[in-house]
């Protein structure tokens, strides 16, 4: 494998606006920190009920957190379907295990959950050093773009117990979709995950899709 999870990571970090011009030394060191937080986030109950739709793989999706009118993680069963049919197709069940993209799409939008309405969005801003405003020993740590996307990804890897990053699955479901798109769970935004090309996957030779995330959150 040509790449490896972080290396996903500084690639979504890559194509998300605002980094166009960022070192990509730096974008590896980011994706890097949110890779190890998300992977040592202590797992939180979920409180959000869980619903299930069709017409994920129109809108480019997994799954979906909204907090409004109830906390609601939407999961997309065509995408999911297309997500397991794939990893039997590429050889990928000893690190996707049977029912494990389900599980991490939850384990995703529920780490979205205590990046934007808890504690944890500071932990994150302070394991990436990116400070934006210094005053003697007091320190402002800014928001990077992406990163909360990199560290749900570690965090479910972790939880669920995969072999890799499902970083590396929305890439290969961008791949092949007709026309290319990138597919991931959401929580209170929609996003897929962000597109690597298919070569660099190991996937069929095809265009690279635009880099979005199939996990949509509402913030």
């Amino acid at each position: 494998m040509a790449t490896d999870d972080v290396g996903f990571g500084a690639r979504l970090l890559a194509n998300t606006p605002t980094h166009e011009r960022r070192d990509p030394a730096l974008l590896r060191r980011w994706a890097a920190a949110a890779d190890a937080f998300g992977a040592a986030l202590a797992p939180s109950p979920r409180t959000a009920r869980v619903v299930e739709s069709g017409g994920g793989l129109e809108k480019g999706l997994l799954a979906r957190y909204t907090s409004r009118p109830v906390p609601t993680i939407e999961v997309f069963t065509d995408t999911l379907a297309l997500a397991e049919e794939l990893i039997d197709r590429l050889g990928w069940r000893h690190w996707y295990p049977a029912g494990s993209v389900r599980e991490a799409a939850l384990a995703h939008e529920t780490v979205h959950q205590q990046l934007h309405h808890g504690p944890a969005r500071a932990g994150l801003r302070r394991s990436l050093g990116h400070v934006v405003l210094r005053a003697g020993r007091h320190r402002l740590y800014g928001h990077v773009a992406g990163a909360d996307e990199v560290a749900a990804h570690a965090h479910a890897r972790t939880v669920c117990g995969l072999g890799r990053s499902p970083l590396l699955l929305t890439a290969a479901l961008a791949a092949v979709t007709d026309p290319p798109r990138s597919v991931a769970p959401a929580a209170a935004t929609d996003h897929l995950h962000p597109a690597a090309p298919a070569a660099a996957a190991g996937l069929p030779n095809s265009a690279p899709p635009r880099p979005r995330s199939p996990y949509g959150r509402e913030k």
